[in-house]
């Protein structure tokens, strides 16, 4: 029995505990001289507790059924703790088949329930829906972002998104479709820059059997496969000049033709595109066609980098924080002031990827309990040439958002629902900021705020 790594246990027939294995000493605490002669209730198993109160003729259920098969339960330890086991239990008999007492496997499982926990937390932070359709930004011009992605939803217009690399384009496109009355149809998305002309032009459009070499069978393009919803084209400025031509017939005409075919396929596909480079002066240049800018930039949404919207850097550190340290083993508890600042102060050519680049590397760095300025990337740290804060942003953080969220709820009338789409967060996080700022609910708002 010692050479078993499970805790062992053997009772005679009303539960005294005849004999215990080394490894029952270690998951439970009590040594043998200790539990040899006591009653198995002793260990305070909650689900023999619930056995018990069922009456009948067997004080156990085991001697009712005559096992107990892989049942998670609870014990009390010595120390008066529980552990979480996993028990196996049968009855034993003599020769004649007289049931004599039975025995009892413990595996202990507090570990993996403990996995099982950090799991479940990473799966409800990387599913949740904080922010404007998974967008922080409280900042003013976020907020205007936030205002306009609602209103180009409402609309079957073309949509255009500015924004440099890094502040989240491919957000904003899925947000668009997602608050549409599209959201229930196909949502695709193309990066013109990464396949050449033929490539790209089958992608969008599709093929022909024999249209080119290789094209060994009919194929439907991304435009056919997103009838009835939203199609994100991103670095539409890459499009070469012949795909231009034929997104334009797209755009006027509601049609597509695959290559190597020349019969219409008519769709109806809404077309939001993407982009980090100056269309209009691509279109000075002759690299871009003016009349395609001009179907494309019905309704433009420029996306601030993160440099003109430092007062969203806790914010998003602080997200991006949370679900860093679910996937990382290291118990890393808080960032530091001096690192925020620093996070603060840093001009982000890399916009919110690059911030988010810089958390990972501090993960990795850091080898305390709290990510200091020297765990951040050298350019981050060492870095003395971003602007400085603008103080009216800066002062106080605490205060910044109990100002914005009393301007929200008095916008909304009290309505935390709205508010919270205002500010770019959670209902939830709307109501636990009105506990921390004492801002009282929605009937006695108004004397609050007076």
């Amino acid at each position: 029995m010692d050479t078993i790594q499970d805790g062992v246990m053997i009772v005679d027939k009303v539960g005294t505990i005849v004999s215990a294995n080394k490894a029952f000493e270690k998951i439970t605490g009590y040594r043998q001289s200790e539990i040899i002669g006591e009653s198995c209730s002793t260990l305070n198993c909650n689900t023999c507790e619930a056995a018990r109160e069922k009456r009948g003729d067997h004080w156990c259920v085991l001697f009712r059924t005559g096992a107990v098969k892989m049942s998670k339960c609870a014990i009390q330890k010595a120390d008066g703790n529980y552990i979480n086991v996993l028990k196996n239990a049968s009855l034993l008999h003599d020769t004649h088949g007289k049931v004599i007492g039975a025995v009892e496997t413990l595996t202990d499982i507090s570990e993996l329930l403990k996995k099982d926990t950090q799991i479940e937390a990473f799966r409800r932070e990387l599913s949740s829906r904080d922010g404007f359709y998974g967008i922080l930004g409280e900042s003013g011009p976020m907020q205007q972002v936030f205002d306009l992605i609602t209103n180009a939803a409402r609309s079957d217009a073309p949509v255009i998104i500015y924004g440099e690399s890094g502040t989240g384009k491919e957000l904003v496109a899925a947000a668009i479709h997602n608050t549409s009355p599209r959201k229930s149809k196909s949502y695709l998305k193309v990066n013109c820059a990464a396949l050449n002309e033929s490539l790209l032009e089958s992608e969008l459009f599709g093929h022909v059997k024999g249209a080119f070499t290789g094209a060994f069978q009919n194929r439907q393009g991304r435009f056919e496969a997103a009838q009835g919803g939203d199609i994100f084209l991103d670095e539409i400025g890459d499009l070469p000049f012949s795909t231009q031509v034929k997104l334009l017939r797209v755009l006027e005409e509601k049609v597509i033709e695959r290559v190597g075919d020349n019969r219409p396929v008519h769709i109806d596909v809404r077309i939001i595109s993407g982009t980090n480079r100056n269309l209009k002066k691509l279109v000075e240049s002759g690299l871009f066609r003016e009349d395609l800018f001009y179907r494309i930039n019905v309704i433009p949404i420029v996306i601030p980098p993160l440099r003109e919207r430092r007062s969203d850097i806790p914010l998003l550190a602080e997200s991006f924080f949370r679900r860093i340290r679910l996937k990382n083993e290291k118990k890393i508890d808080a960032i530091s002031n001096p690192a925020m600042e620093a996070l603060m102060n840093f001009s982000w050519p890399g916009n919110v990827r690059e911030l988010k680049s810089a958390l990972e590397y501090g993960f990795v760095t850091c080898k305390g309990s709290v990510i200091e300025p020297q765990h951040l990337p050298p350019d981050v740290f060492l870095n003395h040439k971003a602007d400085p804060i603008d103080e009216k942003i800066s002062p106080n953080r605490d205060e910044i958002q109990k100002t914005r969220l009393i301007d929200a709820l008095e916008q909304t009338g009290g309505n935390q629902t709205k508010a919270a789409r205002i500010l770019g967060v959670s209902r939830i996080t709307v109501w636990n900021r009105m506990k921390k700022y004492g801002i009282r609910p929605v009937r006695k708002f108004a004397e609050h705020s007076s």
